[in-house]
């Protein structure tokens, strides 16, 4: 009896060590902690499932990354664009984000968020483009894991850049992919800059940048000292005379003491430099540049933060008109969709083309 007893009991226990195996866990879920753009320390689940993306550039390097089937909503400044070309990530995935809920405004580095719309779906990480001020007011308001991925729009596709694609990759689980994109970016810099790194001083025309987009649409007037694609030329920008400024608007007469052999303008502004041609036209001819029709497009790479593939291809162009020599294997459609394919698995120029953001000669009179 004592013998069957114990028999019974040791099934007893075996039973329900069996039981504990199979029950729900009462154990936390896994997490792990990534650090951001800010250098905040975020906890995060061990694998991210859900993601939305708030503020500039957050949701172009989700696209690069090739993660767009992991979000759950997006903003609504990113659902507008259908058939504009402006944003290369939104235009390339439109009807994606147009099945999608929205999540916010959009439209700066502010909190221009929904609240509601985000506890209610509950994505696993928030990724934005945020300042830190605002980033930290959105944890706050949603109790959901908020990481940096901001990057600034300015030079070269800075290392800032680099950063927040890493950030964003790691959260996402798609290092390899974006070592293959920064890769790709390396490259082209590269290549970029050996086609002129010989070419002494004296024999580099000048060049300005001119009716650029920065904060808005602006006239002939506005430009950029170190301006992405000529450094990534090693172009003579005019404007580099100012220094360390980034975009501004010239003083007019300022830019006619400058007189650059060519002119790069946004094509995307160029309504607002033919109404200034109308109105002084003795300004622009006094000008080598438009006398000697040296007058090119250069669309802008800047909207919602940088545009890649249009700042790329911008370099390459810009090195086909300046030094068409060291250029001259390059048919600019064919290298813009080469790069924008890479980057978005979608070759488009010629819808960029038809859209307005070409590249070739310009006529103001036109």
């Amino acid at each position: 009896m004592k013998r069957f007893l114990s028999i019974l009991l040791l099934l007893l226990l075996l039973s329900a060590c069996g039981q504990s195996r199979t029950a729900p866990s009462d154990e936390a879920p896994a997490i792990r902690v990534v650090t951001d753009s800010f250098g905040r320390e975020v906890t995060i689940p061990a694998q991210v499932q859900t993601v939305v993306c708030t503020g500039s550039g957050a949701l172009r390097m989700v696209s690069y990354l090739q993660c767009t089937d992991l979000l759950v909503g997006v903003e609504d400044t990113d659902k507008e664009y259908e058939i504009s070309t402006l944003r290369d990530y939104a235009h390339v995935n439109h009807e994606l984000f147009a099945s999608l809920p929205s999540i916010g405004k959009g439209g700066g580095t502010g909190n221009t968020a929904y609240i509601e719309e985000l506890i209610g779906l509950q994505p696993d990480v928030i990724l934005s483009g945020y300042n830190e001020e605002a980033l930290e007011e959105l944890a706050q308001a949603t109790g959901i894991p908020c990481v940096s991925i901001r990057a600034r729009s300015i030079n070269f596709i800075d290392e800032s850049f680099y950063t927040a694609m890493r950030v964003a990759s790691e959260v996402l689980g798609a290092e390899e992919r974006c070592e293959a994109v920064l890769s790709y970016i390396d490259a082209a810099k590269a290549d970029l800059a050996a086609r002129t790194a010989d070419i002494p001083e004296s024999e580099r025309r000048s060049c300005y940048a001119g009716a650029v987009t920065f904060s808005g649409a602006h006239g002939f007037t506005g430009t950029y000292s170190n301006f992405g694609p000529f450094l990534a030329i090693g172009a003579k920008n005019v404007a580099d005379e100012v220094g360390e400024v980034g975009y501004f608007d010239a003083d007019p007469e300022k830019i006619v003491a400058w007189d650059p052999d060519v002119i790069f303008l946004d094509p995307g502004n160029l309504d607002l430099v033919r109404s200034e041609y109308e109105t002084n036209p003795r300004y622009f001819e006094a000008l080598r540049a438009v006398r000697n029709g040296q007058l090119y497009s250069c669309p802008s790479f800047n909207n919602y933060s940088t545009n890649v593939g249009y700042a790329l291809a911008d370099a390459y162009y810009a090195g086909t008109v300046l030094f068409p020599q060291q250029f001259s294997d390059i048919d600019i459609a064919e290298k813009a969709d080469e790069i924008l394919a890479f980057l978005l698995g979608e070759a488009y120029y010629d819808e960029m083309a038809a859209d307005g953001l070409f590249y070739g000669v310009i006529e103001l009179g036109a």
